[in-house]
């Protein structure tokens, strides 16, 4: 038997102490395992003292005839540290070998054993173990500012205390604004990409590169030849060579409908803004080339105020004397003080009725085209404003008004627009002074009639697998047909169905009818929706049942049955189309009667996930001798999508 050997197993199974048996020993040279490795490799130092071991089987070796692996461990003086343990079975692998926690280079020896008993020569691998921390590398780096281009050297002082036995693989480096990175993802712990500096103890040199300007931290760990870093020591760097930052608060983004108070703001994080007498940091703000304002220290304010387009001027000097005078930073401040005009459009167009449209012009900032709304309410009323879904453009508000899902009365609208300073305005006029009202119906009403077959009717039952002839008749409220037009036929399916719900879109023909095919499937229900058009209101059937049986078969082995006999087999199946059964199956009933007698229930059975059953009835009682007995399935429907129903019968005589 294969089998990957962990050490909790092993030592579960059988730990075993040689005695005389001797690793070296071997009275069955053949059985040399081939190929011994370490995970990880045997000449790395690993920084846990978890390790694994795998073999070949000597290849002309046959499964059978390998009982046994066995092992030990010893330390570097030779000692047992992990006495010989074996395995009974034919092993190729040894997981989770732990080696005591003191570092050192320990050794493992492998060995099979034949069936019959024989030893195979031992083969051994050395395990390589330090997880010993080495002690704190420091950086040393220039002191002072960095100037910009400059690539500051980096030195590392040595680590002190002892090295671990694994000596020291070299050093990992981090560089970051103070974020707090690591030299290594993992914590205590650096792979051997991550040792940037990889050449032992004495690589302790390296250029930092061109530093962003600002802070900049630098951390480093020592690392031994296992992997182990020490804690993590750092310094700080720092760069300044640009002009201090400029920034206008207060501007707005497009218009304003006020005057504006603007506040320049220094800012300069490395040498600072902080006032220091004339020849210190300043801050000066102008408008439209006039005299400017000039603050000593990191801010200054003043208020843009007129009708019309400014512009704004502004630079700062930090304490060491960084200049944006040459390029200052500059804004242009927009106001506009006086709201648009609003009006809706003189008349209904008679094509779109239920179009509502309005005008907002504005000659300073010109309209927004981005907000402004319509609303409605009974006309007299002292309602709240009602509103409606508008699009909005340059200058234009329009709202398509859903009339239909109004009572009959009269309407006022009311507008909105806003110029893009922000400035609001709203009416309740067209543009030719009267008052926006509209009279409710707007649009011709519509009736659709539609049901089963040709006498429509609401309901119907459908026997399983079969579809169904449906339609109808779209007409106005006067009864005028409605032809050429689209109405949308949705089915609703019961629950339980594989879908919820299709829908269709036939259209109406010149006397208005329309009519579809029904596919088989589970029970729904059936409506019917026209959408309404520009001038025709939108109207819906109702809802109409088709109510579909379920389908169930059942047939008997045999047309009679010998009492005391062998039995009889029923079998059938219940079906699943547009409905998935479970996979537990679903219940059906098995009932029996004499002729022109009730039926009775004589067993439930479940089928299975496709909706097959099976069931073996004996005659046992001597009374049943020469009588016709008829048996059907009845499949009662449950939480399924189908009405109950039952089978055809099937007869069986006693004999």
């Amino acid at each position: 038997m294969r089998a990957v050997a962990r050490l909790a197993l092993l030592m579960a199974i059988a730990t075993v102490a040689l005695g005389g048996d001797a690793a070296s020993a071997g009275d069955a040279p053949g059985l040399l395992p081939i190929n011994l490795r370490v995970s990880g490799g045997e000449d790395n130092w690993h920084a846990d003292n978890d390790f694994r071991l795998d073999w070949d089987r000597p290849p002309n070796a046959e499964s059978s005839s390998i009982a046994a692996v066995k092992f030990r461990v010893l330390d570097a003086d030779g000692a047992v540290v992990i006495p010989a343990t074996r395995m009974p079975w034919d092993a190729t692998q040894i997981e989770h070998i732990h080696v005591p926690p003191t570092p050192g280079i320990y050794t493992a020896d492998v060995w099979l054993v034949a069936s019959g008993g024989e030893r195979g020569p031992a083969v051994s691998a050395s395990l390589r173990f330090d997880a010993s921390r080495p002690g704190e590398a420091r950086p040393v780096a220039p002191g002072g500012w960095i100037a910009a281009g400059a690539q500051p050297i980096l030195r590392i002082e040595h680590p002190k205390g002892p090295i671990p036995i694994s000596g020291l693989r070299g050093y990992a480096i981090s560089v970051d604004r103070g974020s707090g990175s690591r030299p290594c993802a993992v914590l205590g712990r650096c792979t051997i990409a991550e040792t940037d500096l990889g050449g032992g103890i004495d690589d302790d040199t390296t250029s930092l590169g061109i530093l962003p300007e600002g802070s900049s931290v630098v951390r480093v760990v020592a690392v031994s030849g296992s992997g182990v870093s020490s804690t993590t020591a750092s310094t700080t760097l720092r760069v300044d060579a640009t002009n201090p930052e400029v920034v206008l608060a207060g501007v707005p983004t497009g218009w304003a409908s006020d005057p504006v108070r603007l506040i320049a703001s220094g800012r300069d994080g490395l040498s600072g803004m902080a006032a220091s007498g004339p020849n210190g940091p300043i801050t000066s703000i102008s408008v439209d080339g006039g005299v400017p304002r000039i603050e000593q220290g990191p801010s200054a304010a003043l208020t843009v105020s007129g009708e019309g387009i400014h512009r704004v001027s502004s630079f700062a000097r930090d304490a060491a004397g960084n200049s944006g005078d040459e390029v200052p930073v500059t804004a242009t401040v927009a106001i506009d003080e006086r709201p648009p005009a609003v009006v809706f459009a003189r008349a209904q167009d008679p094509a779109e009725p239920e179009r509502i449209e309005a005008v907002v012009s504005d000659p300073m900032s010109g309209a927004d085209a981005t907000r402004g709304s319509i609303a409605v309410r009974p006309a007299g009323s002292h309602q709240r404003w009602r509103p409606l879904p508008t699009a909005v453009s340059a200058g234009r508000l329009l709202s398509i008004w859903d009339s239909d899902s109004y009572a009959p009365g009269s309407y006022e609208f009311k507008a909105t627009g806003f110029d893009s300073a922000g400035n609001a305005n709203d009416t309740t006029r067209r543009a030719n002074g009267s008052r926006m009202i509209l009279a409710n119906p707007l649009k011709a009403p519509t009736r659709i009639q539609a049901g089963f077959e040709a006498r429509r009717r609401t309901a119907k039952a459908i026997d399983y697998g079969r579809g169904a002839r449906y339609g109808g008749r779209l007409t106005l409220a006067s009864g005028a047909p409605l032809g050429g037009l689209p109405v949308r036929i949705t089915a609703l399916f019961d629950a339980g169905s594989d879908f919820s719900q299709r829908t269709s879109v036939v259209e109406t023909t010149a006397d208005g009818t329309f009519r579809t095919e029904l596919p088989p499937g589970p029970s729904r229900e059936i409506e019917v929706t026209f959408a309404g058009s520009r001038v025709l209101a939108r109207s819906s059937s109702g809802r109409t049942r088709m109510a579909v049986a379920a389908g169930v078969r059942l047939r008997a082995s045999r047309s009679s049955a010998r009492v005391g006999g062998a039995p009889v087999i029923f079998s059938g199946w219940v079906g699943d189309l547009g409905a998935e059964l479970p996979a537990a199956g679903t219940a059906v009933e098995l009932q029996f009667r004499l002729p022109r007698r009730p039926w009775s229930e004589f067993r439930t059975v479940q089928t299975d996930a496709r909706g097959r059953f099976r069931y073996a009835y004996s005659f046992s009682d001597d009374d049943s001798r020469g009588v016709r007995f008829q048996f059907r399935a009845y499949a009662t429907g449950g939480d399924r999508p189908y009405e109950p129903a039952a089978s055809k019968s099937v007869t069986v005589t006693g004999r």
